[in-house]
């Protein structure tokens, strides 16, 4: 089996999806902007073929590698990154390649924020008010309507860049003014926690595991207040939050990828969507996967990838918490005073790659017990400033 993976070696953690494969039999083929010679080792040594490219964004360039790799390989059977960023670009090879997953015809869907709601819509669920405004006529026309605050992002967007908090006139002038110039949709602003759905769909999108994770705060305000975040998994997925996540899954017809979903859990306990991700949740909640399952999430989707089946089993027998710290915040707790006053559930701790940074830290810890009191009040201590 021929499998292509784009940008292999970032995030930092992906090189085990190319070292998963390998050890399930597949050929590897590597494609990356930099030398091999500057990829780690076990990245390296898994790949089958590697070629270099002197921009990922040049599709005239990846068009070359894949027709190399088919010249030295064969056809191509699958082609990934398991990154939002790349997730167009994908879509247009496995298009022009005829590779299965998904392509052109589907992708708006998954991508525009805008067309998620009527899917949502359309599976029975309640989503927020939304719509793409093209010029300040619109805008204004819709916050009327609406009403204050709202929220605009990108209608094609990763994560909560660019993204604006508008609660009055004078930022509503200024987001008109500077508004760079993509499609924005307009949001009405739900204050509720987000929770998620989050997991892995086998080649005939029946679930192979699933998570369900709890933030304390948005991802929106960390970013645009740049203050520290955690969040956790539980044992136990709520059923309301289980079946808005079944009925997501079965209205985009998830087959043989991670998801990752979010939704507004509101006061009355009623589950609005808010965004689908068609990868992997990121930072480290691969890992914490891992170590809330004691299992490999990577070999389950290589596994499914080369074989269809896997046989990693999830019985989440843990609660696991990221604990976030940003280097501008002064907290009483020394990182040695952390390790050491709960090295009993710390089961990773590691320096966050800087384009994560101001989203969930400059340091990452996950902390896990049977009991989530015990990590809440760790995450307290652990966040709490000097």
């Amino acid at each position: 089996m021929n499998i292509v993976f784009l940008s292999p070696h970032f995030p930092p953690n992906f090189y085990n999806f190319c070292v998963r494969l390998r050890e399930q039999g597949a050929k590897v083929h590597g494609i990356a902007d930099q030398p091999k010679e500057q990829l780690r080792p076990e990245l390296r040594d898994c790949l089958d073929e590697f070629f270099q490219v002197r921009d990922m964004h040049n599709y005239e360039e990846l068009v070359k590698a894949l027709g190399y790799f088919t010249y030295k390989s064969g056809k191509i059977d699958r082609i990934d990154s398991q990154n939002e960023y790349w997730l167009e670009t994908e879509a247009q090879l496995r298009t022009d390649f005829n590779i299965p997953g998904i392509r052109m015809d589907n992708i708006n869907k998954i991508k525009r924020k805008s067309m998620m709601k009527q899917v949502f819509i359309d599976a029975g669920l309640n989503p927020g008010r939304g719509k793409v405004c093209h010029d300040e006529k619109e805008i204004r026309a819709y916050v009327k309507e609406v009403g204050l605050p709202v929220v605009a992002k990108p209608d094609i967007g990763v994560g909560a860049a660019k993204t604006y908090k508008i609660t009055n006139e004078d930022e509503l002038a200024a987001y008109i003014a500077d508004k760079p110039p993509i499609d924005y949709i307009i949001e009405e602003f739900i204050s509720a926690q987000i929770v998620t759905f989050d997991g892995l769909t086998d080649r005939d999108g029946n679930i192979v595991f699933s998570a369900s994770h709890y933030y304390d705060k948005g991802v929106m305000d960390a970013v645009n207040k740049d203050i520290d975040i955690y969040y956790y998994g539980t044992r136990e997925i709520e059923k309301s939050v289980e079946a808005a996540g079944l009925a997501t899954l079965k209205a985009f017809d998830v087959r043989e990828r991670f998801f990752h979903f979010e939704f507004f859990r509101m006061d009355d306990g009623e589950i609005k969507p808010l965004e689908v991700n068609m990868r992997p949740p990121g930072g480290f909640t691969l890992d914490m996967f891992n170590f809330a399952n004691d299992f490999d999430a990577y070999k389950a989707w290589a596994e499914i990838m080369v074989n269809g089946k896997t046989t990693q089993v999830s019985k989440r027998p843990y609660f696991i918490i990221y604990v976030g710290r940003k280097d501008r915040l002064h907290y009483s707790l020394s990182h040695e005073d952390v390790l050491n006053d709960f090295r009993e559930m710390i089961v990773h701790s590691e320096r966050m790659n800087d384009a994560f940074s101001r989203a969930i830290g400059n340091h990452g810890y996950l902390l896990r017990h049977k009991d989530l009191p015990p990590l809440l009040e760790a995450a307290d201590k652990i966040m709490q400033k000097a």
